[in-house]
């Protein structure tokens, strides 16, 4: 079972007595936040079901909603349960912690990573960055430091095997780039077994007549910048001729005259803003939130590429039909 792939909004709704019920490893460590319970008990309405790991009746995700149910003096609560194995009912416990409600801290989302690394060690970086919500590369680090680092292939997020040492896969892409310069970057991704990125990444390498593989480690973590690197460079991203090219479409009919065109044209305007509005945006994210808003930046990054890749699918088709 995935634990990634469990839909807990789907499972039974059902009624436990808390005498049944224990907290007992939970990846939040320093237990429950006395104002959040607050909160909670002023909140109006139902309380969501609390999800419960029904072979050890151990709480997942719901610790602040026991906590009000014992303070109000009730003897049960509603509930969902998971029947899946304790290291997957971790997995779970931390990306319901991570996703909402209290977040984790840092400390405990590190200690949760090292956790899993332990519990899934076939799981990919990406894959355990995504459940814990830190980078990546804190990842591999906590990984290497535990002496983990020896798998030659890991499962991806998208369930996908990949090897660890992608160079061979890049240096496929780059043949049939080469041999087949009007295939897409989803069908590259597809005939070697890597990521459309990956093969973004390789295809721009090619183009600037760089090596396939970046230089140095495979997972080299970038220099801490100072506070202000964001205000000259982050806008970069967007130049300004692409901010000229935007303008025109705002004025072409074919998108200002219908829903589906404003609502792109307002998704493009919103990612068009200047570096230091992207850098008074960046230092205005708390610390503890850090992770939690990498994790959505990431993911809607991805759903970019993946857009991406269909608009150049279909002008590819569009061209030789």
């Amino acid at each position: 079972m995935d634990p990634t792939k469990v839909d807990t909004g789907a499972l039974p709704v059902v009624e436990i007595e808390l005498s049944r019920l224990s907290s007992v490893c939970s990846p939040r460590t320093t237990g429950e936040d006395p104002e959040h319970v607050e909160s909670l008990l002023s909140a109006e309405g139902e309380l969501p079901p609390i999800l419960v790991h029904r072979p050890t009746m151990r709480v997942i995700d719901g610790l602040h909603r026991l906590k009000v149910a014992r303070v109000r003096g009730d003897t049960t609560i509603v509930a969902r349960c998971f029947d899946g194995t304790e290291s997957d009912a971790f997995v779970l416990a931390v990306e319901a912690n991570v996703r909402h409600g209290l977040p984790l801290s840092l400390a405990d989302r590190k200690r949760a990573a090292i956790q899993i690394i332990g519990t899934h060690p076939q799981w990919s970086d990406r894959r355990v960055a995504s459940a814990t919500g830190i980078s990546a590369g804190t990842v591999a680090d906590l990984r290497r430091r535990r002496g983990e680092d020896g798998n030659e292939a890991r499962i991806g997020r998208d369930g996908r095997i990949r090897p660890v040492d992608g160079s061979e896969g890049r240096k496929l892409a780059a043949e049939l780039i080469r041999s087949d310069p009007g295939l897409s970057l989803r069908q590259v991704a597809r005939k070697v077994g890597i990521s459309p990125e990956t093969v973004r990444d390789v295809r721009g390498r090619l183009e600037r007549g760089e090596s396939l593989v970046p230089d140095g480690s495979r997972r080299l973590r970038a220099k801490p910048q100072p506070v202000g690197w964001a205000e000259p460079d982050f806008g970069r991203s967007v130049d300004r001729d692409r901010r000229a090219v935007l303008e025109r479409l705002k004025a072409d009919p074919a998108l200002r005259l219908s829903e589906a065109g404003r609502i792109l044209l307002r998704m493009l305007a919103m990612h068009s803003i200047e570096g230091q509005e992207w850098g008074r945006i960046l230092h205005g994210v708390p610390p503890h939130l850090c992770g939690v808003v990498a994790g959505f930046a990431k993911d809607y990054a991805r759903v970019w590429a993946e857009f991406a890749d269909r608009l150049e699918n279909r002008a590819t088709d569009v061209a030789a039909g």
